[in-house]
C-alpha cells in the first residue's frame, strides 16, 4: 500500500504542475467559457463536470486554469484510490499496485482526463465506485466470497452518478445487466429486490437529465446520437481506431488488455473477475470501432476509454506476474515519458524554451494554440463593445475564456453554438454593438453575409493571439452597431 500512495502523490504533483503552467485546452476553455450558471444539464454532457468547475470558480474567486482543473486532479487521486481497492479485492494487492501504475502513466487517464476540465474525470471514479460495489454485491472476489446485498444501494448510487456524468456509461451499466444474465451465481440476485431497487436508484438520479433535455427539445440526446449516423463507409475504421486508442493508452498496455479480454470472454462466466470485468468493457471497446465503419463523425479516440479503465484490474494482475526487468522497465521509461511530455509543454507556455524554428510559424498552424490562452486579444476589445459573437463553438470558447471576468457576452452565430445557444443565445444580442469574428473563411464574404443583420457593419481590429512575443493567430473582425436581427 505504500508504495501505491507514493505513485499516487507522485502523478498527482505532476498534474499539479501540469494544470498550473499550462493553459486550457480547447474543450477545456469550452466547458468555462460557455457556463454560467448551475443548471440541471447542459448541452453536450450531463451536470458532474459543469458543476466542479463551476464550484471550484465559486469557492475560490477565480478561474485560473489550476483552480477550475483542481476538481478533476483530486478526483484522479480517487480514482486510483478505487482501482486499488477495485484490484485489491479481484487479484491482490500486488496486482492493484500495478493496476494503479497502469493508470498513472497512461496519457489518456493520467493527464488528460487527470487533470482536464472533462467529463471523464468524474466518469472514471464513478464507474470505478460502481464496479467496486457490484463486485461487493455479487460476492465476486479474489477466493470464495458471499454476495453483500447491502452494496446493491451503492452500485446505483455510483451508477446514477456515473449517468450524471458522461452518457457513455449507459454502456458499461449495460454491461452489468448481463453479468447478472449471464453469470449463473449472480443471476438468483434477480429474484431479489436490491439490484431492482440499484437501476431504479440510477435511473431517479438521472431523471433531471431528461427532464432538462425535454425542456431543450432532446438537443443533447440528438446531438450526441447523431454523431453515429453517417452514409459514408470506412471498413478499415475499426482497425485505425483501435490504432488511435493504442497510442492513447500506450501500445504496449493497450496489447496485453486487448489479449486478457479475449482470454476473459473465452474462459466465460466461469472465471467471474475477468468476466465481470470484460462484460463492463466490452462494449466501450467494440462499439466505437463499429459505428466508424459508418459514421460520417470523426470517431474521437478516448470516447471508448471507460472500457479500457476496467480492464485495468486484469492488466494489473497480469503485470505482478509478468517478467519483473520488462516489466519495471516499461513502467519507468512510460513514466519518464510521459512526465518528460508534460514538463516540456508546461516549460513551453511558461518559458517559451524550444526554439521558434521548431515551431510552425505560420500563424494559425501552431500546435501552441491549444495550450496557450488567448489572453492577449482581451485589451485589443474596442471600448462600447459588449458582445462578441463566432462562428465556431470552440473559437468561442477560446476568446470567452480570454475574456473571463468582463461583463462581455460571448455567442456564437451559426448552426453548431453547442452550449453557448443556451447559456448566451444570439437573441440575447439584438440590439447590442457586436464585434463579430471572421474567421474561418473569408473575411469579405463573411462580411457581406452577415450585414443585413446589423445597422452597420464596419471593420474592427484584428485581434492577436501572443506568445512571448511570436504571433500565434491574428484574428479579423467586424464591428456589427445594433443587431437586429437573430443571423440564420
Amino acid at each position: 500500500m505504500k508504495n501505491t500512495i507514493i505513485v499516487v502523490l507522485l502523478a498527482t504533483t505532476l498534474r499539479l504542475i501540469f494544470a498550473r503552467y499550462t493553459g486550457l485546452g480547447i474543450d477545456e476553455s469550452y466547458m468555462v467559457a460557455a457556463s454560467h450558471q448551475f443548471a440541471i444539464s447542459y448541452f453536450d454532457h450531463p451536470l458532474a463536470s459543469w458543476w466542479l468547475e463551476l464550484g471550484s470558480r465559486w469557492l475560490f474567486g477565480s478561474a485560473d486554469p489550476i483552480v477550475v482543473r483542481l476538481p478533476f486532479i483530486m478526483l484522479s487521486a480517487v480514482s486510483s484510490w478505487l482501482l486499488y481497492l477495485l484490484t485489491t479485492r479481484l487479484y491482490g494487492a500486488r496486482a492493484g499496485f500495478w493496476a494503479v501504475v497502469a493508470y498513472n502513466i497512461s496519457p489518456v487517464f493520467s493527464l488528460a482526463f487527470g487533470s482536464w476540465v472533462l467529463p471523464d474525470g468524474p466518469l472514471d471514479a464513478a464507474l470505478l465506485a460502481a464496479a467496486y460495489a457490484l463486485s461487493r454485491a455479487l460476492g465476486v472476489a479474489d477466493g470464495e466470497a458471499e454476495p453483500q446485498p447491502r452494496w446493491w444501494a451503492a452500485a446505483g448510487f455510483f451508477a446514477g452518478l456515473a449517468m450524471l456524468s458522461k452518457y457513455s456509461a449507459a454502456l458499461v451499466l449495460l454491461g452489468a445487466v448481463f453479468v447478472l444474465l449471464t453469470d449463473p451465481k449472480a443471476r438468483p440476485q434477480l429474484r431479489r429486490a436490491a439490484p431492482w431497487g440499484a437501476g431504479m436508484l440510477a435511473v431517479l438520479m438521472f431523471t433531471p437529465v431528461l427532464y432538462w433535455n425535454a425542456r431543450h427539445g432532446w438537443q443533447s440526446f440528438d446531438y450526441q446520437s447523431g454523431r453515429a449516423l453517417g452514409l459514408r463507409l470506412h471498413p478499415l475504421a475499426p482497425l485505425s481506431i483501435w490504432g488511435g486508442e493504442a497510442l492513447f493508452v500506450l501500445p504496449w498496455l493497450w496489447l496485453p488488455m486487448m489479449g486478457l479480454l479475449l482470454r476473459a470472454l473465452r474462459r466465460g462466466p466461469t472465471e467471474r473477475r475477468g468476466w465481470m470485468l470484460s462484460c463492463l468493457a466490452i462494449l466501450p471497446v467494440v462499439l466505437f470501432s463499429v459505428v466508424g465503419i459508418w459514421s460520417s463523425t470523426r470517431i474521437l479516440y478516448h470516447w471508448a476509454a471507460p472500457g479500457y479503465l476496467l480492464l485495468l484490474p486484469m492488466l494489473g494482475h497480469w503485470a505482478a506476474g509478468w517478467r519483473p526487468r520488462w516489466r519495471n522497465g516499461a513502467a519507468i521509461f512510460s513514466a519518464l515519458l510521459l512526465a518528460s511530455a508534460a514538463m516540456l509543454i508546461a516549460a513551453e507556455v511558461t518559458f517559451d524554451v524550444i526554439p521558434d524554428s521548431t515551431i510552425p510559424a505560420k500563424p494559425g498552424k501552431s500546435p501552441l494554440l491549444q495550450v496557450v490562452d488567448w489572453d492577449s486579444i482581451a485589451p485589443e476589445i474596442p471600448p462600447g463593445i459588449n458582445a462578441v459573437a463566432t462562428l465556431r463553438w470552440y473559437d468561442a470558447g477560446k476568446i470567452g475564456y480570454a475574456l473571463r471576468g468582463r461583463s462581455t457576452i460571448v455567442t456564437v452565430f451559426g448552426s453548431d453554438p453547442h452550449e453557448f445557444g443556451d447559456s448566451a443565445p444570439p437573441s440575447s444580442l439584438l440590439g447590442k454593438n457586436v464585434l463579430l469574428i471572421a474567421m474561418p473563411g473569408n473575411a469579405t464574404k463573411i462580411s457581406a453575409f452577415y450585414a443585413p443583420y446589423f445597422k452597420s457593419l464596419q471593420p474592427g481590429p484584428t485581434l492577436t493571439v501572443m506568445h512571448h512575443g511570436q504571433l500565434l493567430l491574428a484574428i479579423p473582425t467586424f464591428i456589427g452597431t445594433d443587431l437586429v436581427a437573430v443571423p440564420k
